[in-house]
Protein backbone atom coordinates (compact mmCIF):
# COMPACT_ATOMS: atom_id res chain seq x y z
CA UNK A 1 0.00 0.00 0.00
CA UNK A 2 1.32 3.44 -0.92
CA UNK A 3 1.91 6.31 1.47
CA UNK A 4 -0.92 8.60 2.54
CA UNK A 5 0.37 11.93 1.24
CA UNK A 6 -2.38 13.84 3.03
CA UNK A 7 -1.44 12.23 6.32
CA UNK A 8 2.24 13.11 5.79
CA UNK A 9 1.25 16.79 5.66
CA UNK A 10 -1.25 16.42 8.48
CA UNK A 11 -4.21 17.11 6.16
CA UNK A 12 -7.37 15.51 4.88
CA UNK A 13 -8.59 15.14 1.27
CA UNK A 14 -10.70 18.26 1.69
CA UNK A 15 -7.57 20.42 2.16
CA UNK A 16 -7.32 23.53 -0.01
CA UNK A 17 -4.19 24.56 -1.92
CA UNK A 18 -3.56 27.20 0.73
CA UNK A 19 -3.77 24.51 3.44
CA UNK A 20 -1.23 22.40 1.53
CA UNK A 21 1.20 25.30 1.18
CA UNK A 22 0.94 26.22 4.86
CA UNK A 23 1.44 22.61 5.93
CA UNK A 24 4.49 22.18 3.70
CA UNK A 25 6.04 25.41 4.87
CA UNK A 26 5.65 24.49 8.54
CA UNK A 27 6.95 20.94 8.21
CA UNK A 28 9.76 21.66 5.74
CA UNK A 29 11.23 24.27 8.05
CA UNK A 30 10.86 21.99 11.04
CA UNK A 31 12.54 18.95 9.44
CA UNK A 32 15.12 20.63 7.19
CA UNK A 33 18.22 18.41 7.68
CA UNK A 34 20.55 21.40 7.91
CA UNK A 35 18.71 22.54 11.03
CA UNK A 36 17.17 19.37 12.43
CA UNK A 37 19.81 16.76 13.26
CA UNK A 38 17.45 14.20 14.81
CA UNK A 39 17.30 10.67 13.43
CA UNK A 40 14.91 10.36 10.48
CA UNK A 41 14.62 14.11 9.87
CA UNK A 42 16.14 13.89 6.38
CA UNK A 43 13.79 11.11 5.27
CA UNK A 44 10.83 13.00 6.72
CA UNK A 45 11.97 16.12 4.85
CA UNK A 46 11.96 14.16 1.59
CA UNK A 47 8.48 12.69 2.23
CA UNK A 48 7.10 16.17 2.97
CA UNK A 49 8.55 17.55 -0.28
CA UNK A 50 7.13 14.71 -2.35
CA UNK A 51 3.70 15.02 -0.76
CA UNK A 52 3.71 18.75 -1.49
CA UNK A 53 4.79 18.29 -5.11
CA UNK A 54 1.93 15.90 -5.80
CA UNK A 55 -0.87 17.58 -3.85
CA UNK A 56 -0.03 21.15 -4.91
CA UNK A 57 -0.36 20.24 -8.61
CA UNK A 58 -4.06 19.88 -9.62
CA UNK A 59 -3.36 17.22 -12.27
CA UNK A 60 -1.06 15.16 -10.07
CA UNK A 61 -3.46 15.44 -7.16
CA UNK A 62 -6.39 14.27 -9.29
CA UNK A 63 -4.46 11.18 -10.41
CA UNK A 64 -3.36 10.47 -6.85
CA UNK A 65 -6.93 10.87 -5.50
CA UNK A 66 -8.30 8.54 -8.19
CA UNK A 67 -5.68 5.79 -8.19
CA UNK A 68 -3.56 6.14 -5.06
CA UNK A 69 0.21 6.39 -4.79
CA UNK A 70 1.10 2.87 -5.99
CA UNK A 71 -0.88 3.17 -9.20
CA UNK A 72 0.23 6.78 -9.54
CA UNK A 73 3.92 5.81 -9.56
CA UNK A 74 3.89 2.36 -11.20
CA UNK A 75 1.30 2.97 -13.87
CA UNK A 76 -1.15 0.32 -12.58
CA UNK A 77 -4.66 1.40 -13.58
CA UNK A 78 -7.51 -0.28 -11.69
CA UNK A 79 -10.02 1.03 -14.22
CA UNK A 80 -8.28 -0.87 -17.05
CA UNK A 81 -9.08 -4.26 -15.56
CA UNK A 82 -5.81 -4.65 -13.72
CA UNK A 83 -3.45 -3.69 -16.54
CA UNK A 84 -1.09 -0.79 -17.08
CA UNK A 85 -2.16 2.40 -18.74
CA UNK A 86 -0.61 4.03 -21.77
CA UNK A 87 2.73 5.67 -20.94
CA UNK A 88 3.28 3.54 -17.82
CA UNK A 89 1.05 5.64 -15.49
CA UNK A 90 -2.71 6.14 -15.16
CA UNK A 91 -4.07 7.96 -18.20
CA UNK A 92 -0.60 8.11 -19.74
CA UNK A 93 0.55 10.40 -16.88
CA UNK A 94 4.23 10.27 -15.97
CA UNK A 95 5.53 11.53 -12.64
CA UNK A 96 9.08 11.97 -11.33
CA UNK A 97 9.81 13.57 -7.98
CA UNK A 98 12.17 16.52 -8.72
CA UNK A 99 15.03 14.19 -9.61
CA UNK A 100 14.64 12.84 -6.09
CA UNK A 101 15.88 16.16 -4.63
CA UNK A 102 13.70 17.62 -1.84
CA UNK A 103 16.03 20.60 -1.53
CA UNK A 104 15.02 21.72 -5.01
CA UNK A 105 11.40 21.78 -3.91
CA UNK A 106 12.40 23.69 -0.78
CA UNK A 107 14.38 26.30 -2.76
CA UNK A 108 11.57 26.81 -5.28
CA UNK A 109 8.99 27.28 -2.54
CA UNK A 110 10.97 29.78 -0.46
CA UNK A 111 12.76 31.54 -3.27
CA UNK A 112 16.14 30.43 -1.92
CA UNK A 113 17.90 27.50 -0.30
CA UNK A 114 18.15 29.03 3.19
CA UNK A 115 15.27 31.16 4.47
CA UNK A 116 16.67 30.79 7.99
CA UNK A 117 19.39 33.32 7.16
CA UNK A 118 16.66 35.76 6.21
CA UNK A 119 15.63 36.27 9.80
CA UNK A 120 18.85 35.81 11.69
CA UNK A 121 22.22 36.30 10.05
CA UNK A 122 23.99 34.21 12.62
CA UNK A 123 27.30 32.40 12.93
CA UNK A 124 28.43 29.63 15.23
CA UNK A 125 30.64 30.10 18.21
CA UNK A 126 33.19 27.57 19.25
CA UNK A 127 33.20 28.59 22.94
CA UNK A 128 29.76 27.22 23.65
CA UNK A 129 28.80 23.82 24.80
CA UNK A 130 26.60 22.40 22.04
CA UNK A 131 24.10 21.14 24.61
CA UNK A 132 23.82 23.32 27.70
CA UNK A 133 20.94 21.32 29.14
CA UNK A 134 18.25 23.95 28.83
CA UNK A 135 16.20 21.77 26.52
CA UNK A 136 16.30 19.28 23.72
CA UNK A 137 19.01 20.56 21.42
CA UNK A 138 16.99 20.48 18.21
CA UNK A 139 14.76 22.66 16.09
CA UNK A 140 11.24 22.86 17.45
CA UNK A 141 12.43 22.71 21.08
CA UNK A 142 13.86 25.53 23.08
CA UNK A 143 17.54 24.67 22.79
CA UNK A 144 20.05 27.42 22.13
CA UNK A 145 22.29 25.49 19.79
CA UNK A 146 20.49 25.17 16.47
CA UNK A 147 20.34 27.92 13.89
CA UNK A 148 23.18 29.63 15.66
CA UNK A 149 21.70 28.67 19.03
CA UNK A 150 18.19 30.12 18.65
CA UNK A 151 15.10 28.35 19.96
CA UNK A 152 12.02 29.43 18.05
CA UNK A 153 9.31 28.18 15.72
CA UNK A 154 9.34 28.80 12.00
CA UNK A 155 5.83 27.43 11.59
CA UNK A 156 4.25 30.55 10.11
CA UNK A 157 6.95 32.59 8.46
CA UNK A 158 4.66 33.36 5.55
CA UNK A 159 1.34 32.12 6.77
CA UNK A 160 -0.30 34.93 8.69
CA UNK A 161 -0.74 38.65 8.57
CA UNK A 162 1.28 38.90 11.79
CA UNK A 163 4.42 37.70 10.01
CA UNK A 164 6.20 39.09 7.01
CA UNK A 165 7.05 37.96 3.50
CA UNK A 166 10.01 35.58 3.26
CA UNK A 167 10.89 36.76 -0.25
CA UNK A 168 10.71 40.40 0.80
CA UNK A 169 12.95 39.72 3.78
CA UNK A 170 15.44 37.79 1.64
CA UNK A 171 15.74 40.81 -0.57
CA UNK A 172 16.57 42.94 2.47
CA UNK A 173 18.84 40.49 4.27
CA UNK A 174 22.00 41.61 2.51
CA UNK A 175 21.49 45.16 3.77
CA UNK A 176 21.04 44.25 7.43
CA UNK A 177 23.36 45.97 9.91
CA UNK A 178 24.71 44.35 13.04
CA UNK A 179 23.70 45.71 16.44
CA UNK A 180 26.52 47.19 18.58
CA UNK A 181 28.38 44.70 20.81
CA UNK A 182 26.99 43.96 24.26
CA UNK A 183 29.67 43.92 26.99
CA UNK A 184 29.47 42.30 30.42
CA UNK A 185 32.10 41.85 33.13
CA UNK A 186 33.01 38.57 34.79
CA UNK A 187 34.60 38.74 38.23
CA UNK A 188 37.37 36.17 38.60
CA UNK A 189 39.27 35.57 41.85
CA UNK A 190 43.07 35.30 41.98
CA UNK A 191 42.70 31.65 43.00
CA UNK A 192 40.68 31.02 39.82
CA UNK A 193 43.25 32.85 37.70
CA UNK A 194 45.99 30.73 39.28
CA UNK A 195 44.51 27.38 38.24
CA UNK A 196 41.91 28.28 35.61
CA UNK A 197 38.20 27.64 35.95
CA UNK A 198 34.89 27.36 34.13
CA UNK A 199 32.36 30.16 34.52
CA UNK A 200 28.70 29.86 33.61
CA UNK A 201 26.98 33.14 32.87
CA UNK A 202 23.25 33.68 32.45
CA UNK A 203 22.29 35.75 29.42
CA UNK A 204 18.76 37.07 28.96
CA UNK A 205 17.82 38.30 25.51
CA UNK A 206 14.80 39.06 23.34
CA UNK A 207 13.98 36.64 20.51
CA UNK A 208 11.55 37.45 17.73
CA UNK A 209 9.01 34.67 17.15
CA UNK A 210 7.65 34.61 13.57
CA UNK A 211 4.72 32.49 14.78
CA UNK A 212 3.26 35.32 16.84
CA UNK A 213 5.02 38.32 15.35
CA UNK A 214 6.11 39.18 18.91
CA UNK A 215 9.38 39.05 20.85
CA UNK A 216 9.78 36.89 23.91
CA UNK A 217 12.35 36.87 26.70
CA UNK A 218 14.77 33.98 26.59
CA UNK A 219 17.54 32.74 28.87
CA UNK A 220 20.79 31.03 27.96
CA UNK A 221 23.58 29.68 30.12
CA UNK A 222 26.91 30.56 28.52
CA UNK A 223 30.04 28.62 29.45
CA UNK A 224 33.40 30.40 29.58
CA UNK A 225 36.62 28.49 30.11
CA UNK A 226 38.95 30.84 31.97
CA UNK A 227 42.58 29.91 31.31
CA UNK A 228 45.29 30.16 34.00
CA UNK A 229 46.95 33.56 33.98
CA UNK A 230 44.27 35.50 32.12
CA UNK A 231 44.69 39.19 32.86
CA UNK A 232 42.02 41.68 33.82
CA UNK A 233 40.61 43.15 30.64
CA UNK A 234 40.80 39.88 28.65
CA UNK A 235 37.81 39.74 26.29
CA UNK A 236 35.85 36.64 25.27
CA UNK A 237 33.62 37.23 22.26
CA UNK A 238 30.53 35.16 21.36
CA UNK A 239 29.45 36.11 17.88
CA UNK A 240 25.83 37.10 17.14
CA UNK A 241 24.36 36.02 20.48
CA UNK A 242 22.47 39.26 21.23
CA UNK A 243 18.77 40.02 20.76
CA UNK A 244 17.17 38.33 17.74
CA UNK A 245 15.29 40.88 15.65
CA UNK A 246 14.03 40.54 12.07
CA UNK A 247 15.53 43.85 10.95
CA UNK A 248 19.14 43.51 12.16
CA UNK A 249 22.00 41.07 12.70
CA UNK A 250 22.32 40.05 16.37
CA UNK A 251 25.02 41.79 18.37
CA UNK A 252 28.17 40.04 19.50
CA UNK A 253 28.26 39.39 23.24
CA UNK A 254 31.61 40.18 24.86
CA UNK A 255 32.58 39.10 28.36
CA UNK A 256 35.46 41.02 29.99
CA UNK A 257 37.57 39.53 32.77
CA UNK A 258 37.61 41.63 35.94
CA UNK A 259 39.67 40.91 39.06
CA UNK A 260 37.63 40.02 42.11
CA UNK A 261 39.01 41.70 45.27
CA UNK A 262 41.16 39.38 47.39
CA UNK A 263 41.40 39.79 51.19
CA UNK A 264 45.23 39.53 51.21
CA UNK A 265 46.65 40.17 47.76
CA UNK A 266 46.47 42.66 44.93
CA UNK A 267 47.46 41.92 41.37
CA UNK A 268 50.07 43.66 39.26
CA UNK A 269 50.26 41.81 35.96
CA UNK A 270 51.62 38.35 36.78
CA UNK A 271 52.86 39.48 40.19
CA UNK A 272 50.79 39.48 43.35
CA UNK A 273 51.38 41.97 46.14
CA UNK A 274 51.12 41.34 49.87
CA UNK A 275 51.28 44.25 52.30
CA UNK A 276 52.84 43.35 55.66
CA UNK A 277 52.01 45.54 58.64
CA UNK A 278 55.00 46.20 60.90
CA UNK A 279 55.78 48.49 63.81
CA UNK A 280 58.00 51.52 63.60
CA UNK A 281 60.47 49.72 65.85
CA UNK A 282 60.74 46.80 63.41
CA UNK A 283 60.99 49.18 60.50
CA UNK A 284 63.93 50.93 62.13
CA UNK A 285 65.64 48.00 63.81
CA UNK A 286 64.78 45.07 61.55
CA UNK A 287 62.68 41.96 61.98
CA UNK A 288 60.76 39.33 59.98
CA UNK A 289 57.27 38.48 58.74
CA UNK A 290 55.61 35.23 57.65
CA UNK A 291 53.92 35.46 54.23
CA UNK A 292 51.71 32.82 52.57
CA UNK A 293 51.21 32.52 48.84
CA UNK A 294 47.94 31.73 47.03
CA UNK A 295 48.54 28.02 47.59
CA UNK A 296 48.89 28.60 51.34
CA UNK A 297 52.61 27.88 51.39
CA UNK A 298 54.48 29.90 54.03
CA UNK A 299 57.61 31.99 53.49
CA UNK A 300 59.71 33.83 56.10
CA UNK A 301 60.82 37.25 54.96
CA UNK A 302 63.66 38.87 56.95
CA UNK A 303 64.53 42.54 56.79
CA UNK A 304 67.09 44.80 58.42
CA UNK A 305 65.37 48.10 57.99
CA UNK A 306 62.55 49.22 55.73
CA UNK A 307 60.84 52.37 54.59
CA UNK A 308 57.48 52.89 52.84
CA UNK A 309 59.04 52.17 49.42
CA UNK A 310 60.82 48.93 50.38
CA UNK A 311 59.79 45.81 48.40
CA UNK A 312 60.87 42.22 49.07
CA UNK A 313 60.48 39.75 46.19
CA UNK A 314 59.74 36.00 46.41
CA UNK A 315 60.45 34.65 42.95
CA UNK A 316 58.02 32.35 41.11
CA UNK A 317 55.15 32.61 43.61
CA UNK A 318 52.87 34.83 41.55
CA UNK A 319 50.39 34.05 38.77
CA UNK A 320 51.11 31.95 35.67
CA UNK A 321 51.75 33.38 32.23
CA UNK A 322 48.64 32.71 30.12
CA UNK A 323 50.85 31.71 27.16
CA UNK A 324 53.48 29.82 29.18
CA UNK A 325 51.71 28.30 32.19
CA UNK A 326 54.97 27.03 33.71
CA UNK A 327 56.29 30.59 33.93
CA UNK A 328 55.01 32.45 36.98
CA UNK A 329 55.29 35.96 38.30
CA UNK A 330 56.58 36.87 41.76
CA UNK A 331 55.10 37.47 45.19
CA UNK A 332 55.96 41.03 46.20
CA UNK A 333 56.01 42.02 49.87
CA UNK A 334 55.48 45.68 50.68
CA UNK A 335 55.32 47.23 54.12
CA UNK A 336 52.77 49.27 55.99
CA UNK A 337 54.61 50.90 58.89
CA UNK A 338 52.39 51.51 61.88
CA UNK A 339 53.40 54.61 63.75
CA UNK A 340 52.60 54.86 67.48
CA UNK A 341 49.57 56.97 68.27
CA UNK A 342 51.39 58.85 71.04
CA UNK A 343 54.88 59.06 72.58
CA UNK A 344 55.83 59.95 76.11
CA UNK A 345 58.08 62.98 76.64
CA UNK A 346 60.98 60.73 77.63
CA UNK A 347 60.68 58.62 74.47
CA UNK A 348 60.49 61.72 72.34
CA UNK A 349 63.62 63.07 74.01
CA UNK A 350 65.46 59.79 73.46
CA UNK A 351 64.45 59.64 69.78
CA UNK A 352 65.39 63.24 69.30
CA UNK A 353 68.86 62.58 70.60
CA UNK A 354 69.29 59.29 68.67
CA UNK A 355 67.85 60.03 65.28
CA UNK A 356 69.88 61.99 62.78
Amino acid sequence: MGKDLYKILGLTKSATLDDIKKAYKKLALKYHPDKNKSTGAEEKFKEIAEAYEVLSDPKKREKYDNFGEDAFKTGFDPSSGGGFSTGGNPGGFTYSFSSNDPRQTFAQFFGGSDPFATFFQNGSTGDFDSDDGLSGGNLGGTQFTNIGGIPFSFSSLNGSNKGFSTKQQMGKSRNLKQDPPVERHIEVSLDEVLKGCTKKMKLNRNVFDPLTGQSRREEKIMQINVKPGWKAGTKIRFEKEGDRKPDSIPADVIFIIKDKPHPLFKREGQDIVYTAKITLKDALCGGSVIVKNLENKSFKVNFDEVNPTTVKRISGQGLPNSKEVNQRGDLLVRFDIKFPERLSPDVKKTLFNCLP
